[in-house]
């Protein structure tokens, strides 16, 4: 009787030599670091790792970047320098080697789908944003913020071209933001609840995963369309969604409750009003109605300068203690967080006569506003020790890039948005369409955020943003008929 043939167990011998080459030069590296005690030389090993994990497939990075979105810390370097850790290293690095990737592979692009309308208005709104920055004022501070968009939309926007493909691709990018970004909510319920959920103390539960509660509570409004979609996923594949909607449900919206931020309150009414307007085809009109709303309260403001009739009394403007309070004080214009935005918008209008063009440059507001104020609006945070910005991200927009900046990021984000809604209801696969509208919720969530706060440039709300209009553009071009062929083979995604 014949023995079956005895396959080899493991891995490749080529394999194996590789593994035993690398573990010889890590532990040499680490001899060397010892012997000579430049500690330093032990990360080598890791370098080496990092480049050859890079040459061979890029994309565990960007699945990395996507799981760090919400668990990244900001970390303040000397000369009044900041960075996000560890994601805006990794967009960096994925920035890096995207360009690399472009410059081998760019006879294979799609260029239907780098050249997609979403993707021209997207680069027409950065290439005014550079543009700005040559006129700038404060040239240095404008290039650093340039240099962050650029690669902000080479992470969050075009290396997500490359490596979202199908609604499945969608689903992990889902993924890979909900799990940790479920821990952070937990944690912080688990900390807030020692402090009885108060008011005045939840800033301090979210620390180190987020910097204040707009960032916690704009990063969970803007996830809750995903939230959704992933549990319609689920109940669609016959799986249960008990959990997602008896526990995780009511759970994350405690979360967003207990961050005390109305933006996000009103965001999340907005994107439920958004569905229908969206399934129905009132999009268009709604926008047009959100623009007439918006010129006609600045010109009500500014006619005869209204707007002073509006000046708080120093003294009762203050902080709140209680939720409850900060509310009330809000519609009586006595809530210190409303009445010091109304003080940087009315410096920022006095700012635009000045340079209408091209702006004070990106970055610039707050190098800038303190001369242009408004006394009577001064409230006890005016000195503004931290260097915070305008609280209005179109408003910022149009002080620091100029009408044209201004005029071209509404066509960027509204052209989104319009285009979204098409793409919508041109699909018949639910995946798709699914997957399209959670992005265009998600997006409306972001448009929403940034009327009284300026989150786009950030890694917990912005990023999200940019990685939406990546989604709609990758499933326009999906075609469910290619659904059950292994969307990775025969492309050069992997490599650099």
């Amino acid at each position: 009787m014949s023995l079956p043939p005895v396959h080899p167990v493991g891995p490749p011998p080529l394999a194996r030599r590789i593994f035993f080459g690398y573990a010889l030069v890590a532990l040499a590296f680490l001899g060397l670091a010892i012997a000579t005690e430049w500690y330093w030389m032990a990360g080598i090993p890791v370098l080496l790792w990092v480049v050859g994990q890079a040459v061979m497939d890029f994309r565990v990075f960007f699945w990395l970047l996507l799981t760090m979105i919400p668990v990244s810390t900001v970390v303040f370097l000397p000369g009044g320098l900041s960075t996000d850790l560890p994601t805006e290293p990794l967009a960096i690095g994925l920035t890096g080697i995207f360009i690399v990737h472009a410059l081998k592979h760019w006879p294979a692009y799609q260029r239907k789908t780098f050249g997609h309308p979403i993707a021209l208005l997207l680069y027409l709104h950065v290439g005014w944003i550079l543009v700005s920055t040559v006129f700038s004022p404060g040239f240095l501070v404008s290039l650093k913020f340039s240099l962050a968009k650029l690669w902000y939309v080479g992470a969050y926007f075009l290396v997500p071209l490359l490596v979202l493909k199908t609604p499945r691709h969608v689903q992990l990018f889902a993924h890979c933001i909900f799990w940790p970004l479920l821990f952070v909510a937990l944690q912080t319920l688990v900390r807030h609840a020692a402090f009885g959920f108060s008011f005045a103390m939840q800033h301090k539960t979210m620390h180190p995963f987020m910097s204040e509660h707009v960032s916690y509570a704009g990063c969970l409004a803007t996830f809750t369309p995903w939230l959704v979609y992933l549990a319609w996923s689920r109940w669609h594949r016959g799986g249960s969604i008990w959990w997602l909607a008896g526990i995780i449900g009511p759970l994350w919206l405690a979360a967003i409750y207990f961050s005390y931020t109305r933006a996000a309150f009103v965001a999340l009414a907005l994107a439920a009003v958004a569905f229908f307007v969206v399934r129905w085809r009132l999009l268009k009109p709604a926008l047009l109605a959100a623009v007439v709303v918006a010129l006609g309260a600045a010109f009500y403001l500014l006619n005869d300068n209204k707007y002073l009739d509006y000046a708080p009394n120093y003294d009762t403007t203050i902080t709140h203690e209680r939720f409850d309070n900060l509310i009330s004080a809000t519609y009586k214009l006595e809530d210190i967080s409303t009445m010091e935005r109304f003080y940087r918008w009315i410096a920022a209008g006095h700012m635009i006569p000045y340079r209408p063009v091209t702006g004070w440059g990106p970055g610039n507001f707050v190098e800038f506003y303190r001369g242009y104020t408004v006394n009577a609006f001064r409230t006890y945070v005016s000195e503004n020790p931290e260097g915070s910005g305008i609280h209005s991200y179109y408003l910022m927009t149009l002080v620091e890039q100029g009408f044209p900046g201004l005029l071209i990021f509404l066509t960027y984000i509204f052209g989104v948005l319009l285009i979204g809604e098409r793409i919508y209801h041109r699909k018949r696969d639910p995946a798709t369409r699914n997957a399209v509208m959670a992005a265009i919720l998600a997006m409306l969530i972001v448009d929403a955020f940034n009327i009284i706060n300026d989150q786009m440039e950030t890694d917990k709300i912005g990023a999200q943003f940019l990685l939406n209009a990546a989604i709609l553009i990758v499933m326009d071009r999906y075609s469910p008929d290619e659904g059950h062929r292994d969307p990775e083979a025969g492309d050069t995604t992997q490599q650099a």
